[in-house]
């Protein structure tokens, strides 16, 4: 690398994810001086530019997104060296930052993650709730180790390993027609008061592709909500009435009295298949392992099985 050194490596990467001097410094643990200086150095190092500085924010240069696409591989590559002697050593520790989309953290957290924390106590788990268009970026960034959420995402240079299959309910107010059907088939399901999660959630795609509904749905609800809750859009069909459906770890949670406003669409029953997904260039395979592992031990045993079921898709 014309006598770069991983430092400068990492420094690249930094700026080119947060498209601002300063705060790359601040996640580098350095000062703006130092990070500007080493940045100028391998840019002269180099004889390219690298990032275009009249542009705020910083934008990087073609040539310079191909040095730091190579950066990254440099550094995952230098990392995997540090995973190597620790599956050999067999020694289960290190750190992990793992996202998660919104309409699974409240369901799926409390469930395994005192099993997994009990289980490797020397591993540092950490997770950041996001969208999936943010996971999807933060992971190609390598600010992510990995993400929960839904698939598939057909998203180049990601790997998805299915963990598990949520069937997909619909939860309807006691004066909704849908609640009085007793077999419910998805060619049943309209627009007319239907609540559902704003814009950006897969969920919300998935729901708006079962019902072969299009993105400007209209709805005789009697007021424009948007909400990025299902707890939320759950209660205003309580209060408002209609009906939205809910994904099967959302509805484990019901208190028992609600249980009866959950109908569940006759087999094969549509499902939302939730994988654990990571860049190609994952290096921290015995902790990713370890996590797949702790999440299926602790979900319901049925959730396991594709079979029953089809998989709805979201794009």
């Amino acid at each position: 690398m014309l006598g770069l050194n991983l430092q400068q490596l990492e420094y690249l990467v930094a700026v080119d994810n947060y498209k601002q001097f300063t705060i790359a410094a601040e996640k580098c643990f350095v000062t703006q001086p130092t990070l500007s200086m080493q940045i100028k150095k391998a840019e002269e190092q180099l004889d390219i530019v690298i990032f275009d500085r009249t542009r705020q924010p910083i934008l990087t240069t073609p040539v310079g997104k191909k040095i730091i696409a190579q950066a990254r591989v440099v550094i995952n590559e230098y990392n995997r060296l540090e995973e190597i002697v620790r599956e050999e050593s067999g020694r289960i520790e290190g750190n992990l930052t793992i996202g998660i989309i919104p309409s699974l953290a409240p369901y799926l957290l409390p469930l395994f993650v005192g099993h997994f924390k009990n289980n490797n106590p020397l591993v540092n788990i950490s997770f950041k709730e996001m969208i999936t268009e943010e996971l999807v970026k933060a992971l190609k960034q390598d600010l992510l180790d990995a993400a929960i959420l839904v698939t598939p995402l057909e998203e180049n240079d990601i790997i998805e390993q299915p963990l598990f299959y949520e069937d997909v309910l619909i939860y309807a107010h006691p004066d909704h027609s849908l609640h009085k059907v007793d077999i419910l088939t998805v060619d049943m399901l309209t627009s007319s008061g239907l609540w559902l999660l704003d814009e950006g959630h897969c969920f919300r795609s998935q729901v708006l592709n079962l019902c072969e509904l299009q993105e400007n749905v209209s709805s005789d609800l009697p007021l424009h909500f948007e909400s990025g809750s299902l707890d939320t859009i759950r209660k205003m069909v309580d209060t408002e009435g209609g009906y939205t459906l809910l994904p099967g770890l959302a509805a484990e949670e019901l208190a028992f009295d609600l249980h009866k406003q959950v109908k569940e669409f006759e087999s094969p029953v549509p499902l939302r298949e939730v994988s654990l997904v990571y860049s190609r260039a994952f290096y921290k395979r015995l902790l990713l392992d370890r996590l797949a592992e702790s999440v299926q031990a602790n979900v319901p045993e049925e959730m396991l099985h594709k079979d029953r079921g089809h998989v709805v898709e979201w794009k």
